[in-house]
C-alpha cells in the first residue's frame, strides 16, 4: 500500500500488517525503518520514525525538507510511484526502494504556484493542474503532461483564457497579468474510450465580480476541460457557473457513468447540484439541485444559471448565504455504485451571513488574492441542529433515494463495495458501513481522532480489507465551521494514522469486483 502524507512525505507499507516497509522525503533519501521483532508491539508506532540522510537535490529541482503541504493523492504507473509538492514539483520515485528517479520543478512557489492534487498518468503521460493562482502574475493557472520515463514536460495547457484567444473576450479588458483564478485542487478522470482526461477548475480571483473588476462568464473558470492526453488540447469544455461570483467551486471530482445510452459525466460543486455532462461532445444533459442551496436557479433543461435577486455581491452588503463559502460539497468525494445506480455523496449543511469587503486601491502584480470577506455561520433552516448528511441518490431521476444526517460534518470521501456496502465518516471520530440500498447503518466504530480522507477497499491471500485514514489539517471542519454551531462536539486530539480494518471470510478472486 502507498500512502501519501503531508509535506510531500510517501509511505510504503505491508498492507496486511502495516509495516512500513520505505518512506520517502522529499530531500531526502529514503533509508529502511527500524523494525521491532514484533510488529504489533507498541516498539513500532502506526507511522514510525526512521533515520534520514540529505541529499543533493536531484537536477531539475527539488532540494531541502521544505513544508510541501497537502496531497491528496498519488499515482502508480510501472515501477513508480508518482507524486506532487507544495513547492510546485512533480515527482517519481521507485515503487520499490523510494528512491528518487525525477524530480521536475514546474513553476516558482514564490509567486505562490503549489499543488494540492496529485497527478493521474495516461498513456505514459503524467497529468496534474496546479494551484495557488489567486495572486497576480504575468502568467496563469495550467495543466502538464509529463513523460512518466524521463520528467520532460510534454505540453502546458492554461485554465484562463488569454487575451486574443478563444474565450478571451469573456474577462473584458483585464489584461492577462490580472486574470487570475482557475486553480486545479483535485485530480482528474480519463475515459480510454474518448481517449480524453476530464478536469474540473476552480472559480475567477477575486472571488466577487465587482472586486475583480469583470462580471464576464471569465472561461475556463467554473469548468470541466475535456483534453487530449497526448497533446493537451482542450477538445471541449463545458462552463457550469458563468461569472462565478461566491466562492462556489465546481473543481471537484469528474465520474464517469453510461445512463440510458449516454456516456455520461457527473460531478457536485459546493451549491449541491449533480450536473450530468455528454463526456463526448461536452452538452449539457442535466441537472439535480438537492434543493438546500439559495444562490441561483439552473434550468435542468438547458442548463441556463441566473443568480437569485440580490445574491451577487455587492461591496458592504449583507448576504444570507446558503451554503457558506465552506460549501455543501467539497473535496470529500462522492462514489457510484452500479448495483443501486445511485451517487453516494458526503454533505455538511450550513450557511453564513457574508460581507464581502473591496479590493485593492489599484490592481498590482503581487498582490490580488481571493478578496476579504467577513462572514458568521450559521445553522441551515432546514438541518435543524445536523450539520453532517449522507445521502443516495439516483442518478437517472435525481431522487433521494436515502439520507442520514447526523450532529457532526461529515469528513471523508465516500466508499462504495460491490457487496451492497457504502462507508464514510464524519468529524466526531465516526467510521460508519451502511446497507447502500437503504441507508441502514449495519457497523460503526469510533476512530481516535477524526476520519478525514479518502477510504479504500483491497484485498491480500484472499481476504479484504477496508482502509480508512484519519487525522485533522488539509481543509477539517476545524477551519472552516464555526466551533459555537455545536459547541457540544469536541476538537478531537491530532495525529495522522491509518485504520484497516478486515471483512470476514475470504475476498472474491482475481478479476472480480471487491465486495
Amino acid at each position: 500500500m502507498y500512502l501519501p502524507n503531508p509535506r510531500g512525505v510517501i509511505q510504503a507499507l505491508d498492507a496486511a500488517t502495516g509495516d512500513l516497509i520505505w518512506e520517502y522525503r522529499p530531500g531526502m533519501e529514503a533509508a529502511p525503518p527500524a523494525r521491532s521483532p514484533n510488529p504489533n508491539s507498541g516498539e513500532q508506532t502506526s507511522i514510525p520514525r526512521q533515520s534520514q540522510r540529505p541529499v543533493a537535490a536531484p537536477a531539475g529541482g527539488g532540494g531541502g525538507d521544505e513544508g510541501r503541504g497537502i496531497q491528496r493523492n498519488i499515482a502508480l504507473f510501472g515501477d513508480r510511484i508518482f507524486g506532487t509538492t507544495n513547492d510546485a514539483h512533480i515527482v517519481a520515485v521507485n515503487a520499490k526502494t523510494g528512491k528518487v528517479v525525477w524530480d521536475t520543478k514546474m513553476a516558482d512557489p514564490n509567486l505562490g504556484y503549489q499543488y494540492t492534487a496529485g497527478p493521474i498518468v495516461v498513456r505514459g503521460k503524467v497529468i496534474a493542474g496546479i494551484t495557488g493562482c489567486s495572486r497576480y502574475k504575468e502568467d496563469v493557472c495550467f495543466i502538464a503532461g509529463l513523460d512518466a520515463n524521463t520528467g520532460k514536460e510534454i505540453w502546458r495547457t492554461s485554465s484562463i483564457a488569454r487575451p486574443g484567444e478563444p474565450g478571451g473576450d469573456t474577462w473584458g479588458d483585464l489584461p492577462l497579468k490580472f486574470r487570475a483564478g482557475g486553480d486545479m485542487w483535485m485530480s482528474g478522470s480519463y475515459d480510454p474510450e474518448t481517449n480524453l482526461v476530464y478536469w474540473g477548475t476552480a472559480q475567477a480571483k477575486p472571488w466577487a465580480r465587482v472586486v475583480r473588476g469583470t462580471d464576464g462568464a471569465a472561461l475556463y473558470t467554473s469548468s470541466t476541460l475535456a483534453l487530449d492526453p497526448d497533446t493537451g488540447q482542450m477538445k471541449w469544455y463545458y462552463q457550469h457557473i458563468p461569472g462565478e461570483t461566491q466562492d462556489m467551486d465546481e473543481t471537484f471530482e469528474r465520474i464517469l457513468i453510461d445512463v440510458g445510452g449516454v456516456k455520461s459525466l457527473f460531478t457536485m460543486g459546493k451549491l449541491g447540484i449533480l450536473w450530468q455532462i455528454n463526456r463526448v461532445t461536452g452538452k449539457f444533459v442535466h441537472s439535480y439541485d438537492l434543493g438546500y442551496q439559495n444562490i441561483l436557479e439552473v434550468n435542468g433543461q438547458s442548463g441556463k444559471v441566473t443568480y437569485n435577486p440580490g445574491m451577487i455581491p455587492q461591496v458592504g452588503v449583507q448576504l444570507d448565504m446558503c451554503p457558506s463559502t465552506a460549501g455543501f460539497k467539497s473535496w470529500r468525494a462522492m462514489a457510484y455504485s452500479p448495483q443501486t445506480n445511485a451517487m453516494y455523496v458526503p454533505l455538511n449543511l450550513n450557511c453564513e451571513h457574508a460581507t464581502f469587503g473591496p479590493g485593492p486601491a489599484e490592481r498590482v502584480v503581487g498582490r490580488g488574492g481571493s478578496g476579504s470577506v467577513r462572514r458568521r455561520n450559521y445553522m441551515h433552516p432546514a438541518a435543524d441542529s445536523y450539520l453532517g448528511e449522507f445521502l443516495a441518490m439516483d442518478v437517472a431521476s435525481g431522487r433521494i433515494i436515502w439520507r442520514q444526517r447526523y450532529a457532526s460534518p461529515m469528513n471523508t470521501a465516500a466508499l462504495t463495495t460491490a457487496g451492497g456496502l457504502a462507508f464514510a465518516g464524519d468529524w466526531d471520530r465516526h467510521m460508519y458501513a451502511y446497507d447502500a440500498a437503504t441507508g441502514k447503518v449495519l457497523w460503526q466504530t469510533r476512530l481516535p481522532t477524526t476520519a478525514q480522507g479518502f477510504p479504500i477497499t483491497y484485498a491480500v491471500r484472499g481476504k479484504q480489507y477496508v482502509a480508512m485514514p484519519a487525522g485533522i489539517g488539509g481543509g477539517s471542519w476545524s477551519t472552516l465551521i464555526a466551533p459555537e454551531l455545536r459547541p457540544d462536539i469536541r476538537r478531537p486530539l491530532g495525529g495522522n494514522s491509518l485504520h484497516v480494518f478486515a471483512l470476514p471470510g475470504e475476498a472474491p478472486k482475481s478479476g472480480s469486483q471487491a465486495r
